[in-house]
């Protein structure tokens, strides 16, 4: 039986409870290295809210190599998945069930107030509440997480992130099905340098899921067997930015929905525009797999 949970998150069992001054290390989070690792401390404020202290590299993967970098939007979203594989582990459920997924996530960030950094990391401060819990047979099965952004004390943008399970495996699409694939420079699509370009030209110019580096080590660490959703919202960005010729510096808003499996090559990306809005639609033959939008200034 599922059920959400309207009480104390407390009166869920967690397994292993820590000093909130030191987050659990970056190879219980599950990441690649230690130098992946954002989040620098969390602790518990109330029933269902944390605060949490993240460091941006300058020269973390994604930024540009500039004197002065406005991070990545996509820090946000990896911020926010770091907290809830640590929120997971320390006060949610037992660090042995399986590690819930992102499904869903929408951020919106203010270009007057992001934090731009000139020295060696930016410090952000990241108000986090959890809501929406679902509880299945006493472990949480299903939350939607919420993270607040700071910098020097102003607000500069908002992560929401609805964790679950993953669905099964879904059909592969093998690089054959796609010869001759042309793919764009990085400052067409937004990306620092080519390893970060996760998308391609195909046949009649159709933009298709096409990952230069197949296990980059923030969008695709360990080599996964299917896209998560934090790539497959990059993939959203870079086909918008290519599409409609826009700079990284107007984005103000992303989102994006997995209804299905995302394979890690082959699937293919619609871009359409709605104004200041972008709709892009990611589909492995005909089935629609994933959805999103991407706001421009």
């Amino acid at each position: 039986m599922t059920e959400l949970l309207d009480s104390d998150i407390q009166d869920v069992p967690a397994k292993r409870r820590i000093n909130p001054d030191m987050p659990p290390a970056w190879d219980e989070l599950g990441l690649p290295s230690m130098s992946a690792m954002l989040v620098a401390s969390l602790s518990q404020r109330g029933k269902r809210s944390y605060e949490a202290l993240c460091q941006w590299p300058r020269w973390h993967a994604l930024n540009e190599r500039a004197l002065a970098v406005t991070h990545h939007p996509l820090l946000m979203a990896e911020s926010a998945r770091q907290l809830a594989a640590a929120l997971e582990l320390l006060y949610l459920q037992d660090a042995e069930t399986e590690r819930l997924q992102p499904v869903s996530v929408s951020l919106g960030v203010n270009p007057r107030t992001q934090p731009i950094e000139r020295g060696v990391a930016s410090h952000v401060l990241i108000h986090v509440t959890v809501s929406d819990l679902v509880v299945r047979r006493g472990t949480v099965a299903a939350y939607r997480l919420t993270a607040e952004f700071f910098d020097a004390g102003a607000y500069f943008g908002t992560c929401g992130m609805t964790l679950a399970h993953p669905s099964g495996p879904g059909p592969e699409v093998t690089p054959a099905s796609h010869p001759g694939l042309l793919r764009p420079a990085p400052a067409a699509v937004g990306a620092s340098a080519e390893p970060d370009v996760l998308i391609a030209r195909g046949a009649q110019g159709r933009l298709v899921i096409a990952p230069c580096d197949p296990g980059h080590p923030v969008l695709l660490p360990g080599r996964p067997a299917r896209l998560p959703a934090l790539a497959v919202l990059e993939a959203g960005r870079q086909a918008t930015l290519l599409y409609r010729g826009a700079l990284p510096s107007a984005v103000a808003g992303l989102a994006v929905r997995i209804d299905a499996p995302v394979p890690i090559l082959g699937a293919a990306v619609e871009v359409t525009a709605e104004g200041c809005a972008s709709r892009f639609v990611v589909k492995t033959g005909e089935r629609t797999v994933a959805t999103g939008t991407v706001t421009l200034l």
